[in-house]
């Protein structure tokens, strides 16, 4: 067991970072702390006036090969590893003529933010730290003894300890840090390996693989209150949206809040913003409205028609900077949380008056057709897969049925795919001129999803007082294909006039055949997008 005190008498500082250092290694030095350190750090330490032995003293070595090797030696680690009471390590340090290190202040060559910049392979691997792990781990394994420090945010709590413990440090402290430590160089390496994974063979099964990530945020709880929840941010992906995004104002976001606003912005990416204004409202991580249009406001109005009931408490994701107009709207009816590329002055100012609504301003769009990674739990295991980074711009249409679809038709086909994407399995989406008009998610059969999604639209006509479906001469996106006719025939009876599918079912003649039988136009995309 840890002893409850370690008194620190040496100090090996070796951080990429200098944030507070000069600050952080005078304090010490005033406690009468040794001071060793390497390269850079003793280069910023002696221009601040402050005394400080180089490693290379204690190595008897140079730093050699650019950097590369300098603290991997004995007289660094031995004096990292010797455990204080065990006799024959403290007569191995004394006939070796090395010293113990009590505190270890390391922070790792820059490699997730190189990797994030986009930066050259060789800048990348320049990047992979090798001493600073070592000497992490060596003063994680030995906290018994040694207290060491990753974060710059942990600064002043080693100096509060230092003063409490009268130069000392008690043991839940170094077992703090120990674990941190450890945490550290696992989510460190986790990102180098699964760059040169993917630098090798981006459709690989590595025989290994791990996945980590530094703590964004605390959660009160995660779906449900007995759950214990917290966010945690990917190193070296930059890949806009929630995790990057800056909250603007309004209440602590939660678990559901998060998985949710995630969903919706990667939905409204679809859509691209130099083309179109698009907005999609999101419930349950499902869509429960999507609409394009030549404005927000009005995308959103066109969006929160397809089913009110299910927006409100929803959360609203827009492709475009947020205006006024558009948050004005918005904030009529409760809304967790908006989330846009940026937001004007004007329009923060209005969304500020509902001081419990979240603003995420994210700088930019997701880039719908990057590849990456999803990663899910099971019980022992991770499931790992390339994201759907299919669009369906990009993919080869095939009309099979003897109509045609018109151009409109063609147009309300792409847009419904498009969201088809986003919605939970089995999937169907009703699209008429750019909108959502009705939505099944998520239901057991695909039949069930059409009867689901025809409901809605008769639902959301009867609410602007309509007298026929939204679903009449609209078009029908389903996310895999229909494995018999009778999804499409509720699709034909609702009024739906187009159909877009993968196509691939062993009864495709069937539904083919069904589908000239009602007169429909219908195009195969040959990519399903199953979303569970």
């Amino acid at each position: 067991m840890p002893r409850d005190t370690t008194p620190v008498t040496r100090a090996l500082l070796s951080v990429s970072d200098k944030t507070g250092l000069i600050e952080f290694a005078r304090a010490l030095s005033k406690r009468g702390i040794a001071l060793v350190s390497t390269g850079g750090t003793h280069k910023a330490l002696t221009e601040a006036g402050l005394p400080v032995t180089e490693v290379s003293e204690l190595t008897r070595f140079p730093e050699m090969m650019d950097g590369r090797v300098k603290t991997l030696h004995p007289a660094v680690h031995g004096g990292l590893l010797a455990i204080r009471d065990n006799p024959e390590h403290q007569a191995a340090l004394a006939a070796h003529g090395l010293q113990a290190i009590d505190l270890l202040v390391v922070n790792l060559y820059p490699f997730e933010a190189t990797l994030a910049a986009g930066r050259p392979f060789d800048d990348c691997v320049e990047n992979i730290d090798v001493g600073g792990p070592a000497m992490i781990r060596a003063a994680a394994k030995n906290h018994a003894d040694v207290t060491v420090v990753v974060d710059v945010a942990d600064y002043a709590a080693i100096l509060g300890e230092l003063k409490t413990h009268d130069g000392g440090i008690g043991a839940a402290t170094r077992r703090r840090l120990a674990q941190k430590a450890f945490s550290r160089t696992a989510t460190y390496d986790a990102a180098i390996a699964n760059w040169f994974a993917g630098e090798i063979d981006a459709d690989a099964a590595p025989a290994f693989r791990a996945f980590g990530g530094s703590l964004g945020q605390s959660l009160r709880y995660g779906e449900n209150p007995h759950q214990a929840a917290a966010f945690y941010r990917s190193p070296g992906i930059a890949r806009p949206g929630v995790a990057t995004a800056r909250q603007v104002q309004g209440k602590a976001l939660s678990y559901n809040n998060l998985n949710d606003t995630d969903a919706a912005y990667e939905c409204v990416a679809e859509f691209d913003a130099a083309r179109t204004s698009a907005v999609a409202i999101i419930k349950h991580a499902n869509p429960c409205g999507v609409a394009e249009a030549s404005s927000l406001i009005e995308a959103y109005e066109r969006a929160l028609a397809c089913d009110p009931t299910s927006a409100f408490g929803g959360i609203v994701a827009l492709n475009r900077t947020l205006d006024a107009d558009a948050a004005r709207k918005i904030v009529e009816i409760f809304t967790e949380v908006i989330i846009a590329p940026d937001a004007s002055e004007e329009a923060m100012a209005i969304v500020g008056a509902k001081k419990n609504l979240r603003l995420l301003l994210a700088g930019a769009l997701p880039d719908p057709r990057a590849a990456g990674e999803t990663v899910r739990t099971l019980a022992g295991g991770l499931l790992v897969q390339g994201r759907d980074n299919h669009s369906v711009d990009d993919m080869d249409l095939r009309v099979v049925t003897r109509r045609q679809p018109t151009p409109a038709e063609l147009a309300d086909m792409r847009f419904a795919y498009r969201v088809a994407k986003h919605v939970k399995s089995n999937a169907i989406v009703y699209a008429r001129n750019g909108a959502t008009v009705g939505i099944g998610a998520g239901q057991m059969s695909r039949v069930d999803s059409s009867i689901t999604a025809a409901r809605k639209a008769a639902e959301a006509a009867e609410r602007l007082g309509l007298d026929a479906s939204l679903a009449k001469g609209s078009v029908v996106a389903s996310d895999a294909f229909f494995p018999f006719a009778d999804g499409l025939l509720a699709a034909a009876e609702a009024g739906a006039t187009g159909v877009i599918q993968p196509g691939g079912s062993m009864r495709d003649d069937e539904v083919i055949r069904a589908a000239d039988e009602a007169g429909l136009a219908m195009v195969f995309t040959g990519i399903r997008h199953f979303r569970h």
